[in-house]
């Protein structure tokens, strides 16, 4: 029985508490883990969170559940900031680590995440639950199949309005020790996407922009915003397909969107987060009278929505992509080597292309991904 630490019990720690509680209901060939110990920023705080998250032991100090011998790995799911310290010391222990993305606000630090893992010869996998999705994954077979021929553009951008309020008080996301904002704490997940269905970035040219210069403090004062909301990118893909890739957090109205259009010599594909239990399919070989996009509905047939639900039209959610991700962990660590997760050498690739962004945002010029 695997042993489980959690760092962290915000938003995405409870998305993980969630995952560990039921992969094992959900796919039963899954091993059961055992939720060992929970760590938080107070040990008060722990403690009321390890009740409620069914963890058996909780500390105020994350270096506890890290250096706990009955743990087997640590879910780490902490502002990004403190995710280098956290996942080198948890390989250096001898424990998995699932790090929720992005790996670090600096590269070198996201390097220094890799090598530990090398090192480690342990499972070290990045929090991109939006590959798992049933959708995305028969999309990804449809492109391998051919069915919309030879792939030549996409499109892909990734928008939210958890920023756009203008009143809205500065909060940590706004500081330039998170990142360089919409760029690495969104474009990551849409660069996921590219990874897993279309494989490496090649050339990039991006702008930024910020569309609040300053924010209230919870104090009454104003401080200037560090960070960017916005980010618009022109891409080439290693496979010679031309791409944009669009992101902002100050979007109203769009509360969890990555919409995808891919463009082939035979058809396109359509698919937005906000309806991700159907996409879009438009093929030539249709007959020119019938031709148009037909919904493509999820269902048990698209693996692996029949293990959560077995009639088609119901639908599955966000936390259940967490789920499936944590089986795919849980897999690789059993030894399994089929498995569908964005690694830590995955995600340096990620980062990499994510600061040639930044570069050439700075640099106003196209820039080479390596």
């Amino acid at each position: 029985m695997v042993g489980v630490g959690l760092i962290g019990t915000g938003f995405m720690g409870k998305c993980h508490a969630i995952a560990w509680n039921a992969v094992s209901a959900v796919f039963p060939q899954a091993d059961r883990p055992r939720l060992v110990h929970l760590g938080e920023a107070n040990a008060e705080l722990a403690s009321r969170k390890g009740v409620e998250f069914g963890f058996e032991k909780a500390s105020g100090d994350w270096r506890a559940v890290v250096n706990d011998p009955e743990v087997d790995v640590v879910s780490i799911t902490t502002p990004n900031q403190f995710h280098p310290e956290m996942a080198i010391a948890a390989l250096a222990a001898g424990k998995h680590v699932w790090c929720e993305k992005p790996m670090a606000p600096a590269f070198a630090d996201a390097q220094a995440m890799t090598e530990a893992a090398r090192r480690s010869g342990r499972i070290a996998a990045l929090g991109y639950n939006y590959i798992q999705s049933p959708a995305i994954r028969h999309i990804g077979t449809l492109l391998a199949e051919g069915v919309i021929g030879d792939l030549n553009h996409l499109r892909i951008e990734m928008d939210e309005d958890f920023m756009a309020d203008p009143d809205a008080l500065f909060g940590w996301k706004h500081e330039k020790s998170s990142g360089y904002g919409a760029l690495d704490d969104f474009a990551v997940h849409p660069l996921s996407l590219v990874a897993v269905l279309f494989g490496r970035v090649s050339r990039v040219i991006c702008d930024m922009a910020r569309p609040y210069a300053e924010r209230r403090t919870a104090g009454g004062n104003s401080r200037a915003v560090e960070t960017h909301d916005i980010a618009s990118v022109l891409m080439r893909l290693e496979n010679g397909m031309s791409g944009t890739l669009q992101v902002n957090r100050s979007a109203w109205g769009r509360k969890g969107r990555i919409a995808v259009q891919i463009f082939g010599s035979k058809g396109s594909i359509l698919f937005d987060q906000e309806r991700f239990n159907e996409f879009q399919l438009y093929v030539t070989s249709d007959r020119p009278a019938e031709q148009g996009y037909r919904t493509i509905l999820v269902g048990p047939q698209h693996t692996p929505y029949g293990d959560f639900v077995p009639a088609p039209g119901h639908g599955l959610g966000f936390n259940d992509l967490k789920i499936v991700e944590c089986r795919e962990l849980l897999a690789a660590i059993r030894g399994d080597r089929d498995t569908r997760l964005i690694d830590f050498d995955d995600g340096l690739e990620i980062e990499r292309t994510v600061h040639a962004m930044a570069r050439s945002f700075e640099q106003e010029r196209w820039v080479d991904v390596r």
